[in-house]
């Protein structure tokens, strides 16, 4: 029996294609050959409307609470909203904004069939936008054809079911046409993989609106000749070679980023600039980008420069690939970073990193996932925080049952983490790099400047809202008044025992002359101690310490 296309419908819908991609996952994952064939589209998909049909519960969850009934409004909204902040690869990204397109037209309807066909063109002209340099034979194909199957029926005045139903079956004929549009697909004998996951939320949204759960696999291989005219030969999937471009982009660099429209359009030309797959998506001031570069660090301070970026995710591709799998590199490092400078440090120093903001620790699941993105047989794990050991340490486990061999590497604080970063070797031995980096982080002694937010006890008196507070190895030791005549100080006591090398990471609301001033410190009051400075950016403590 037909369904109206209301609040419960969407619910539906987000169960429904959850557990569709869910059943499709590895089979995408396995036929991912466009735009890098790194094997995670169809975990990408699922992990995108795993976000968004969380949201969409939390939307239900809040109206059961207030005693009232969801709209269509609310419901298609919170399932745009938790797609965008849990977008998940270039896919996902797409997916995202397709509906953000859906939801710009039937959130001021009423859910009819014509609302639906506009929502459904809508979403397909959406996703064009939101691509800096569109590619037919991909998911943008199969959106088009989805839209204009819809508008076919639409013309017959059908319900909403009917509409959605025409939707899915014109996406799976587009689908299979598409490896006689581009050619990598056309060699590797396979479908988009992002275009098969669309038809799978399609086919989901069909279902929850017609009461009849098809399930049907959607078709992956090519499975008629494809046109000489394409530049293509069909050739068996199973032997094909998949491989990417091996001169292609070192990373993936995906964030989330609060920032103003015309901040956003100065972005999308800077990182045009210095990569390729430039999806961004969003509005409203909330935005996620997403980019392939070779220079991780500059597409996060392009974000930074732009407004204020979060949620970083920064993926090695890892080089050639074989039979399309992921590459599996021999060693990879995971940090846990406070901000996005952070990140990008981390990232130019061979590093997978895990950036968060203060009050936003990551679960050990989102660990886990940052550990399989690594794609080694060895990991070394640095959460980077003393309060992240058990959360790490669950991680390292759990990644540890799938075959990973993790070592956890006890650091305590970022500068820790940099220590540990700057004598990582990956040509010898794990165990000897393991020693190595333990050693570094233990031998480097950590503080960090931070202002009180209300009056309370410390180890070294009692402080008042706004005192600036100097803790050292996570312990307050000094209440000051003055950033950088406490910063002075906690440098004074921790050089007291000696030292090598000063680490000074400034946050984003350090005062500008903070790092010279703390420099010049150093030099006329410890003789032969160097001094290395990095910029935190957002997120950040206003100042960390390392000393070696």
């Amino acid at each position: 029996m037909p369904h109206p296309l209301d609040a419960a419908a969407v619910r539906s819908w987000c169960g429904l294609a959850l557990e569709a991609l869910g059943r499709e996952r590895e089979r995408i994952d396995a036929i991912n050959v466009y735009p890098v064939a790194d094997g995670d589209t169809g975990t990408n998909l699922y992990l995108t409307l795993e976000s968004a049909a969380r949201a969409v519960e939390a939307a239900f969850d809040g109206h059961t609470s207030a005693g009232t009934a969801p709209r269509l409004a609310d419901a298609i909204g919170a399932m745009a909203h938790g797609a965008l902040i849990g977008a998940r690869g270039n896919s996902g990204t797409i997916v995202a904004q397709l509906l953000r397109g859906m939801t710009e037209v039937l959130a001021a309807t009423d859910g009819s069939a014509d609302a639906l066909r506009q929502a459904l063109r809508r979403a397909a002209a959406s996703t064009y936008e939101a691509v800096a340099h569109p590619v037919e034979g991909t998911v943008l194909t199969v959106a088009t054809a989805a839209a204009d199957a819809a508008e076919r029926a639409a013309a017959g005045a059908p319900g909403a079911a009917e509409v959605a139903r025409a939707a899915h079956e014109g996406a799976r004929t587009a689908l299979q046409a598409t490896p006689g549009q581009l050619a990598v697909l056309g060699r590797a004998g396979v479908v988009d993989a992002g275009g098969c996951g669309l038809v799978a939320l399609l086919g989901a949204l069909a279902d929850a609106l017609s009461g009849e759960v098809s399930a049907t696999p959607v078709a992956v291989r090519a499975d008629a000749p494809l046109p000489e005219a394409a530049g293509c030969e069909a050739v068996d999937g199973a032997a094909a070679d998949r491989r990417g471009d091996p001169d292609g982009p070192a990373f993936e660099v995906i964030y989330l980023l609060e920032a103003a429209d015309a901040a956003v359009a100065r972005l999308r030309t800077r990182l045009d600039g210095l990569g390729d797959s430039l999806v961004v998506v969003g509005g409203d001031g909330l935005w996620n980008v997403h980019v392939h570069v070779d220079d991780a660090g500059a597409a996060v301070e392009a974000g930074i420069e732009a407004g204020r970026p979060y949620r970083v995710r920064i993926t090695h591709f890892g080089g050639v690939t074989r039979a399309n799998e992921p590459a599996m590199t021999a060693r990879a490092v995971v940090a846990v970073v406070p901000g996005a400078g952070l990140a990008g440090l981390c990232a130019e120093a061979g590093a997978l990193p895990v950036a968060v903001r203060p009050g936003e620790p990551p679960a050990s699941g989102e660990l886990v996932q940052a550990i399989r993105q690594a794609h080694a047989r060895e990991v070394m794990l640095l959460p980077n925080d003393a309060d992240l050991r058990h959360t790490a340490a669950a991680a390292a486990e759990q990644a540890r049952t799938e075959g990973v061999r993790v070592a956890l590497i006890p650091t305590r604080s970022a500068v820790q983490g940099i220590a540990a970063l700057a004598v990582h070797e990956p040509d010898r031995s794990f165990d000897e790099d393991v020693v190595a980096m333990t050693a570094a982080a233990g031998a480097t002694r950590y503080a960090e400047l931070a202002v009180a937010e209300r009056q309370s006890w410390t180890m070294a008196g009692v402080c008042q809202a706004g005192d600036v507070l100097g803790l050292i190895d996570g312990d307050v030791a000094v209440i000051g008044a003055d950033l950088t005549r406490t910063a002075m100080t906690v440098l004074d006591r921790m050089l007291s025992a000696g030292g090598e090398m000063v680490t000074l990471v400034l946050g984003a609301e350090a005062p500008e002359a903070l790092a010279e001033r703390l420099e010049r410190h150093v030099r006329e009051r410890h003789l032969a101690v160097d001094t290395v400075v990095y910029e935190g950016g957002q997120y950040a403590v206003p100042l960390l310490i390392g000393v070696e």
